[in-house]
Formats: structure tokens, C-alpha cells, sequence
């Protein structure tokens, strides 16, 4: 790939998704796009850049926004943010939404929906606390291709053994072939869509709870800085914005500000911040025999 072409590629790239592709990440643009030409019947990248350049084909720069974007995932990543929406922040909620009894959850940058079945498990575990509740699990990503892997929630025993409990395996999952089924009940709990966190999303609605994890760090301040600025307000007034552990709002975006009790969890400014509803003590096992369950 020359110079030129990899600045080429380095802008189409920014202006598409936000992706702030470094000068030193040529051997990766190399790699992906060589494995792209060849699923396409694409004599080389020299040839795939040309075309890029001579007209415009949506899906062919879609497919090379696809194969540029990082879908590394895996089930409870982290574990701190579902131990944050578990303890702390469903109960607000349940405090909170009492009078209308629903619940929006956003997976941004959803990838292969690991992350969004994470809280579906969650919440199919408040179920006696959450019954008559309308629950949306919203995930999405820019990615139409990890769309449709999220959607058939089918994961091979590999991504299954990456953070999985074992007693969330029984009982949400089937084996099929060499592969592991999302139960029907869980699929049903999460709608995925493709979205640009770039562009204007207010047709998505506005969320109880956001999560935005380990994808602002793909980008450059500006970038992030319009991402936090667009994500502003889709969050309700009293809502939960968590980020990925490397991420922070400090410094970009005076819409969110941190929440003074809980590293890694941002909150709108103003009166909600300070005044939010009392949450009661989670239900149903206790603390040890929690913890338990995520070591399995």
C-alpha cells in the first residue's frame, strides 16, 4: 500500500466511523484489507483503493469500515460495570421508574452482543423484582456483519469460556453442534440495529442506562468529544452512562460528569447528580453467594 493510499484510507476511515487509524497501524490496514480482497475477488489493495477512489459504493466502503473496526468482546467484560448495574444502578431504577414500570437499556458498539446478553442474564435474575416491567435492551453497532453475528447468538466454546459463569451457561444457553445457542427467552430481551454513534440518534429514544465501552478510545479528542455530545441526550436526566475502563469524560465533555462514588460511572450535571432516588438493598442472595457466581 503506498503513502498515498494509506492517507486516503486514514480519511475515508475517519469521516465513516470515527476510527483514528495511527501512522504506524499500516501492517493492520494491510493484513484486514488483504483478507477483505480476498473474500471479495479483489485482484489486490492497490485495486480495492482505486475503486474506492473512482466512485462511491457504499457497501464496498461499508465492508471496509467492517473489516477496520476492533470486535474484540467477550461476556461480563470487566465485571465492575455489571456489578455497578446489579448493585447499584437497576435498584435505582426500580426506585426511580416505579410510576411507569420500563426500563431502556443502549449498548453502544455492541459488536457480537456478548455485552448486551451480559445484562439480559442480569435482569432475567431480577425477574420476580422486574415483573409487569417493560424492559428494552437496545444494542448497536456500525458493523452490519457483527449485527447479524449478535443476532443468531451463537458462540463457539472459545468466546463461551471468556468470562462466562458456568450456572449462566446451563441455564441460558443450548449446545449446538460445536457451538453455544442464546436461549429464545434472552434473544428476544435485545433488538439489534446498526447505528453510527456519529450521526443524529435521536430516533434510537432516550435510555435509563448507557453503555459505551472500549470504543472512544478508537478515536481522536474531537471525535470523542462529538461522540459524549451526541450521546448526551439519549441519557435520561437521572440516567447511568458507563464507559470502558481506559475511558473518561474528564477533559471532553462537560454534558456528563463523574459520579462521586462510583469510579467508571457518569452522570448528566446539575440536580440529578445530586439528588438521586434512594435505591433499596439488592434482592435475593447474598453478597458471598454473588460473588460466588461470577468466580464459577
Amino acid at each position: 500500500m503506498t503513502e498515498a493510499d494509506f492517507t486516503f484510507l486514514r480519511l475515508l476511515l475517519q469521516q465513516r466511523s470515527g476510527l483514528s487509524l495511527t501512522a504506524d497501524k499500516q501492517y493492520l490496514a494491510e493484513s484486514r484489507l488483504g483478507i477483505l480482497c480476498r473474500r471479495r475477488g479483489i485482484a489486490d489493495i492497490t485495486t480495492l483503493i482505486a475503486r474506492l477512489r473512482s466512485a462511491r459504493e457504499p457497501a464496498l466502503e461499508n465492508a471496509v469500515v467492517d473489516a477496520m473496526t476492533t470486535n474484540e468482546t467477550l461476556f461480563f467484560r470487566d465485571r465492575t460495570p455489571f456489578d455497578l448495574f446489579r448493585d447499584v444502578i437497576l435498584p435505582e431504577r426500580l426506585a426511580a421508574n416505579a410510576a411507569t414500570r420500563s426500563l431502556r437499556i443502549w449498548c453502544a458498539a455492541v459488536s457480537s452482543g456478548q455485552e448486551a446478553y451480559s445484562l439480559a442474564m442480569l435482569i432475567d435474575e431480577a425477574a420476580a423484582r422486574l415483573e409487569g416491567w417493560k424492559i428494552d435492551i437496545v444494542g448497536t453497532d456500525i458493523s452490519s456483519e457483527i449485527l447479524e453475528k449478535a443476532r443468531s447468538g451463537s458462540y463457539s466454546q472459545f468466546e463461551i469460556q471468556r468470562g462466562l459463569p458456568i450456572q449462566m451457561l446451563l441455564k441460558h444457553f443450548e449446545q449446538r453442534g460445536d457451538k453455544w445457542q442464546v436461549s429464545e427467552r434472552l434473544r428476544r430481551m435485545v433488538e439489534f440495529r446498526r447505528h453510527n454513534l456519529l450521526e443524529r440518534n435521536d430516533h434510537l429514544g432516550r435510555f435509563d442506562v448507557i453503555f459505551c465501552r472500549n470504543v472512544l478510545i478508537y478515536f481522536d479528542v474531537p471525535t470523542k468529544v462529538k461522540a459524549l455530545e451526541l450521546l448526551a441526550p439519549r441519557l435520561a436526566p437521572d440516567g447511568a452512562l458507563l464507559l470502558g475502563a481506559a475511558e473518561t469524560v474528564l477533559g471532553l465533555a462537560t454534558s456528563f460528569a463523574c459520579d462521586p462514588e462510583h469510579r467508571g460511572l457518569y452522570r448528566l450535571p446539575g440536580p440529578a447528580l445530586r439528588a438521586r432516588p434512594a435505591a433499596s438493598p439488592p434482592d435475593g442472595l447474598a453478597r458471598k453467594e454473588r460473588l460466588a457466581g461470577w468466580s464459577a
